[in-house]
């Protein structure tokens, strides 16, 4: 039996993994390495943030991004966009130094077991562990607008399902959202001949500005610090603090999980995108249907009355959700026990365990937990450090004690608000 399995591989799931085999635990990976950053986005992006906060995590710090692009040859420089390529490619690099052997089948359930968790791979072998921690970064949680449910996907699909868009190259396309994939996608499939628009219920679109020079005056720094989520007080906060973000009530945490560092497109991407995409700001599709082969939306805009409007496909940059309903690697009795938050996202302690003993939780599902960090790669390097620290306390326990099933929340009970102690 193993002391831990991490399902999962990318950015937290790998950082996790070469924390807790330093930390001498018998860990196993399972996952293809990076497969969202490989498979689900084109060629051709880059990272919106600054390579300096995208650093995976291993306890003795000798594998960070920078390390890897001293070694390669590749610039790794504050305000110079590094492209996802080339930041998969690290993360592969990482995973050959810090980490256990990867394996890379996919598991297909998780549910309890005498002494802990029994996990099935995709092709049916089981592996057993003491805990369990989820890495499932965020494609589990993608999310379409309601009326763009019912319409398959030769005709809508999400912006993360992507790693080639050339098949839209004489296609007529529409993309929903006024956030970075959005724009990113709308202006690669612009300098790729695609006739392309975005439809955004926001009346502006928000671009962030060039970001001030990494060493600048100490007044300048102090007014507004950098951090791995942008400048100021209130990022750096966000960025640097997710175990007091913790402590705020839980109907704090959950709004500002909701709405925090809100849809803006990278500065780079400004000079692309304005001259070659048409925008259709304040408009709303409100009603989808398949005409002749082609989607019919009912947009409405700012004069109220929906307008028909007729594109080839969809593509919705609409971002993710993460609730505890889409954990379906999870058996259901398994899922059904975590306690809920009041947005529908898992709740999670102090290092990250869920209320089922030795079920971990890492990445955007723990945003209303810890805070918006965890929506980016910045918030791996404090996620690894103290869930291992929860496996390893969780592993020592069970050692001594037998392990019992919680007490499952009432149904009819809605989750306190409530700030969870330390």
């Amino acid at each position: 039996m193993y002391d831990l399995l991490v399902v999962g591989a990318g950015p937290y799931g790998l950082s996790i993994a070469a924390h807790a085999a330093a930390a001498g635990l018998d860990v196993r990976v399972f996952g293809r390495p990076m497969a969202a950053w490989r498979d689900h986005m084109p060629e051709g992006m880059f990272l919106k943030s600054e390579p300096w906060a995208s650093h995976l995590s291993d306890p003795g710090r000798r594998y960070g991004l920078d390390a890897y692009g001293a070694e390669r040859g590749v610039p790794t420089e504050h305000a110079v966009p590094l492209p996802v390529r080339t930041f998969a490619e690290y993360g592969l690099w990482f995973a050959e130094r810090a980490v256990p052997r990867v394996d890379e089948r996919m598991i297909r359930t998780v549910d309890t077991c005498t002494g802990g968790f029994r996990a099935l791979t995709e092709d049916g072998e089981p592996f057993h562990s003491r805990s369990v921690a989820l890495a499932v970064g965020v494609l589990p949680f993608v999310d379409i607008p309601g009326p763009l449910r019912g319409l398959g996907p030769e005709y809508v699909t999400h912006s993360s399902h992507h790693g080639d868009l050339t098949r839209f190259r004489d296609a007529d396309v529409t993309v929903i959202g006024a956030g970075q994939a959005a724009l990113e996608t709308a202006a690669l499939l612009a300098e790729q001949g695609t006739r392309v628009r975005v439809l955004a219920r926001s009346h502006t679109l928000n671009w962030n500005g060039l970001p001030p020079a990494w060493r600048r005056p100490w007044w300048d720094s102090v007014r507004a610090p950098h951090s791995g989520l942008g400048c100021g007080w209130r990022n750096w906060c966000y960025a640097e603090l997710p175990g007091a973000f913790r402590r705020l009530p839980e109907s704090g945490r959950t709004r500002i999980a909701a709405t925090a560092l809100g849809p803006a497109g990278a500065w780079w991407l400004r000079d692309r995108f304005e001259p070659s995409v048409e925008v259709l700001p304040g408009h709303e599709a409100v009603r989808a249907g398949v005409r002749d082969g082609r989607v019919r939306l009912e947009v409405r805009g700012p004069a109220g009355a929906p307008v028909p409007l007729l594109t080839d496909h969809v593509i919705a940059a609409t971002g993710f959700r993460a609730g505890r309903d889409r954990l379906r690697m999870l058996s259901p009795d398994l899922r059904a026990s975590l306690m809920p938050l009041a947005d529908g996202s898992p709740d999670v302690g102090r290092d990250f365990e869920s209320s089922w003993p030795g079920l971990f939780l890492a990445g955007l599902v723990t945003a209303s937990g810890f805070g918006p960090a965890m929506r980016f790669v910045h918030g791996a390097s404090y996620t690894a450090g103290r869930l291992v620290r929860g496996v390893r306390r969780h592993v020592r326990h069970q050692s001594r004690t037998p392990v019992r099933p919680p007490r499952l929340p009432s149904p009819a009970s809605p989750a306190p608000d409530r700030a969870r102690t330390p």
